[in-house]
């Protein structure tokens, strides 16, 4: 190994994806390798906790083997082991921790707690440089949120869904037009084949915060759906996932343009699951031409918007050349905030 190369095997359980990846220096994939759950899943339309910690146990051994086999690295190479510890089912990450201490333990290596969402911002410097102070739009199945950064490691919540994710109303639609789990990525190819002739409401779209809110939008879908049924009159279900998207889309791209706009910042960062919808990066490409044309726009490749180990071997970086270690104490933490996150560094 060079003098300057640091390597960083990381660990990712939170939800139903089993990943480990090695990472060097931050910015670059030796081997990411995920192995997903989603069929075991799909009979129960979502995911199962209980089911999701057995198929980490049975998953996590043969994925270290193969993220190590595959970049060609032994255990002396390493500089570090990194896990998430969440935010996340219980269940899943104790999985990815234990795993994570009993390989530092081990090998000797020092242990990087890393938070889940930060690892999905931090997936875009394996594709290039991220430059400060930039915004941050992470959608997903649990999570939407504006995350302001002046530098790296520093997370400010400025905006926030008040109740469902983004990702947890598409979900939740899928269901309700019948579709398999999941269901994103159905909606957005049914978006496309229709159009927004339902004109859905626009939560929140016009006040002064950066706030989101998608019950609404949920609530009136819903009651469409079953108000038609009740009059036995026919929809257009791929009208209804356009309009459906329209909605999220505009109320998302509108207030992270204002935001950019504000706060003056160099990059906006799309991250996050969502991140593979093709109309909210259809969408955001074409606005910040129009009204952002000097912010770079940096949109993750579809195989990084997922949950996977490499974006959390690219935030452990930071927290390795912070010298911010993890103890063998370390325990999963389900309701891990960007706020708790930066009081358990600081309090180190």
């Amino acid at each position: 190994m060079r003098p300057e190369q640091n390597l960083i095997l990381a660990i990712e359980t939170s939800c139903d994806e089993t990943s480990v990846a090695v990472v060097e220096n931050g910015e670059r994939m030796l081997s990411n390798i995920v192995a997903s759950q989603i069929k075991s899943h799909m009979r129960f339309g979502g995911v199962v906790p209980e089911i999701a910690s057995r198929h980490h146990v049975e998953q996590i051994t043969q994925c270290i083997e193969e993220a190590m086999e595959e970049a060609s690295v032994s255990y002396k190479d390493l500089s570090a082991v990194a896990v998430t510890y969440g935010p996340g089912l219980v269940g899943a990450l104790l999985i990815g921790v234990n795993a994570a201490k009993a390989l530092a333990y081990a090998h000797d290596l020092p242990l990087i707690a890393v938070n889940h969402m930060a690892g999905h911002i931090y997936a875009n410097r394996l594709i290039q440089p991220l430059v400060f102070p930039l915004l941050a739009l992470v959608v997903s199945g649990g999570h939407t949120e504006l995350v302001y950064m002046e530098k790296d490691g520093d997370f400010k919540i400025i905006g926030e869904t008040r109740d469902d994710a983004a990702g947890e109303a598409y979900d939740k639609i899928g269901r309700v037009l019948g579709l398999p789990y999941p269901g994103g990525k159905r909606i957005d190819e049914m978006a496309h084949q229709g159009k927004d002739s339902y004109h859905f409401p626009r939560a929140m779209l016009k006040e002064d915060n950066y706030d989101f809110s998608f019950s609404g939008l949920k609530s009136a879908f819903i009651n469409l759906v079953h108000n038609t049924a009740q009059k036995n009159e026919e929809v257009d279900k791929n009208d209804l996932a356009a309009s459906f998207q329209a909605s999220v889309i505009e109320v998302l791209v509108k207030k992270t343009i204002r935001a950019a706009k504000e706060l003056g910042v160099k990059q906006l960062v799309l991250a996050g699951g969502v991140a593979a919808n093709q109309g909210l990066r259809e969408e955001l490409i074409t606005t910040m031409k129009q009204e952002l044309p000097d912010v770079e726009l940096l949109i993750p490749p579809l195989s990084l918007c997922g949950d996977n180990a490499a974006m959390i071997g690219a935030a452990a970086y930071v927290e390795y050349n912070r010298q911010q270690f993890a103890g063998y104490d370390l325990n999963a933490q389900p309701g891990l905030t960007f706020d708790s996150f930066e009081e358990q560094i600081v309090n180190k």
